[in-house]
């Protein structure tokens, strides 16, 4: 099968041929039929990676066309989204349900010893974050993909995968935001707009979006963003406290500067909390005056995946969105080809660009 691999840090994205494995276990053999660019894979080819070659690409819809013996979840013909979520079902975290932070993730991949799922030449090549994406098929453990409906368009289905759950996760899984809550959300790029709809299903009373760029502010406002605050042009932490009145219920840090991310604690309204989401810098992070937060009751939590469990979620957003009730297809800025990754990459650095989709992948 065609596959785009990269071959080490700095080497982009290569169209090759490679071999897929056959199913073991509950393994799914998965037909991509789209397969969304995400900023986590192009940090893992340019500076993060560190096992090589490698197929990567993580936000993955297609339809199952093998299972393995022990597979009980999918059936062949079924349409399906991957997440890099990996979960074992077995340890504590799973069985409470908090299956984002499973502690034994690596159950989801072959044990040492057994063939690579995928293999170029009879040499191994890494999946990365056990989807592999980046490719015309894929070999998927089960825990790993969620059934959709079969009427779900796969260029916005794809993304549902990573960036959905991430925004509207964090938004109705890691918050609990409540009916009549203030939320902010710092960067507007895909993953916050998914946060936008995430205010809008939580019935959040002002949803304000805050950026330095004026187009992705009014893409929030075609999302459904209450207030838009342009943080080059206006000093955002008292837009906020005018806009709300007294402080926000819960802000959200897509971006993940330093800077920024002060401003969203200093956003907070009493018990107020402020949600870490974007990684935008190596030195990222925050100084809390533990005075302040005890006075204000205000707490800061880090979200991994929106808090999402899988199985649950993705069905639910894919159904929100068929309903008429969560913008996706918005989303969706350029579709491209499988070999053309480089220049999907390329696209996503103007500011009107939200997602990119690979769709055509003959």
């Amino acid at each position: 099968m065609k596959a785009s691999v990269t071959n080490g840090l700095g080497q982009g994205f290569v169209l090759e041929e490679v071999d897929l494995a056959e199913p073991i276990g509950h393994e799914v053999r998965v037909e991509v039929k789209a397969s969304g660019l995400c900023h986590s894979d192009l940090s893992v080819a340019t500076f993060i990676g560190e096992e090589f070659p490698v197929v990567l690409g993580h936000e993955v819809a297609g339809v199952v066309t093998g299972v393995g013996s022990e597979v009980t979840q999918v059936g062949v013909g079924d349409h399906v989204v991957g997440s890099l979520i990996q979960y074992c079902s077995a340890c504590v975290n799973c069985l409470g349900g908090r299956t984002h932070i499973c502690l034994r993730p690596e159950a989801t991949l072959r044990a040492p010893g057994l063939p690579p799922r995928i293999s170029r030449n009879g040499a191994p090549v890494a999946q990365g974050m056990g989807l592999g994406g980046f490719a015309q098929e894929a070999l998927v453990h089960e825990n790993q993909l969620a059934v959709i409906p079969d009427s779900m368009p796969w260029a916005p289905a794809a993304l549902i995968g990573c960036g959905v759950l991430t925004g509207a996760g964090a938004v109705l899984n890691s918050a609990g935001v409540q009916q009549g809550e203030t939320i902010v959300v710092i960067g507007a790029g895909g993953v916050g707009m998914n946060a936008v709809s995430g205010g809008l299903i939580a019935g959040a009373a002002k949803i304000v979006v805050v950026d330095i760029e004026d187009a992705k502010l009014e893409r929030a406002k075609a999302f459904g963003a209450t207030h838009v605050v342009n943080s080059r042009a206006t000093d955002p932490v008292e837009a906020v406290r005018d806009i709300t009145g007294h402080g926000a219920d819960h802000v959200f840090d897509f971006v993940g500067a330093r800077p920024v991310t002060a401003q969203g604690l200093r956003m907070l309204g009493k018990g107020g909390g402020l949600y870490l989401i974007g990684v935008g810098s190596l030195d990222a992070g925050i100084d809390v005056n533990s005075m302040s937060a005890l006075n204000g009751s205000q707490k800061v939590q880090g979200v991994y995946m929106g808090s999402s469990h899988l199985k649950r979620d993705i069905p639910l957003y894919a159904s929100l969105y068929l309903q008429g009730r969560m913008n996706l297809a918005d989303l969706v800025s350029k579709e491209i080809a499988l070999g053309e990754i480089e220049q999907g990459y390329d696209a996503l650095k103007d500011g009107s660009t939200a997602r990119v989709v690979i769709t055509d992948l003959s």
